[in-house]
């Protein structure tokens, strides 16, 4: 029986920045999921602990091929345009002629592999660890992993359209809740209360 994994949240901040030893990922505008596979059993499971496996069937039909026999991973749930530009709104409301992809996991940490805890294991670890469990799936991919000075990593959020980045520390353990080794900052035009009102979006899922 796999534990129950209360999500790592990013704090917002303002301003893009740089650090050494941190790494900057594309913010995906989506739904937060959590993809538990235990043996034949899979289930998708949001923020607010609400299943949502049929809805994602897709998705879930790709975590059960995966080659672990139990796994646990973390990610956004996103669908793309022609751009790849990740579209939340979409998510409730596709754009049948604009949309590029159908939804797919881009998963950004793994907890738990084949009986063994990683939560307690580096970002850096677990990372390649992820990389490695989702190796030929077409419906679960690593998120995109942005340059590694954080002002270039900015440069390429702001000239792929993308909304935002996360910026994560690569020694973070992975702890429940808000952290501030995880730092998300978002393009202009998206707010502090945008970005409230999206997570009640997906906390109500």
């Amino acid at each position: 029986m796999l534990s129950n994994y209360t999500p790592m949240a990013a704090t917002l901040v303002r301003a893009p920045f740089h650090r050494d030893g941190w790494v900057y990922e594309e913010k995906v505008d989506g739904w937060r999921i959590l993809a538990y596979k235990d043996g034949a059993r899979v289930y998708l499971v949001s923020r607010s602990g609400r299943k949502h496996t049929r809805h994602f069937a897709g998705i879930a039909a790709a975590v059960s091929k995966l080659s672990a026999r139990s796994l646990v991973l973390d990610g956004e749930v996103a669908i793309y345009d022609q751009q790849l530009r990740s579209r939340f709104d979409w998510l409730r409301e596709p754009d049948a002629e604009a949309v590029a992809t159908p939804p797919v996991l881009m998963a950004f940490d793994l907890l738990h592999q084949d009986g063994r805890e990683f939560t307690g294991r580096p970002l850096r670890e677990r990372r390649a660890r992820l990389e490695d469990a989702v190796t030929g799936s077409d419906f679960v991919l690593p998120v995109r992993r942005l340059a590694r000075n954080g002002f270039e990593a900015w440069s390429e959020v702001v000239a792929g359209g993308y909304e935002g980045l996360v910026a994560k520390d690569e020694t973070s353990l992975y702890e429940a809740g808000p952290t501030r080794r995880w730092l998300k900052v978002k393009q202009k035009g998206w707010t502090v209360e945008e970005d409230r009102w999206q997570r009640r979006i997906s906390s109500r899922a």
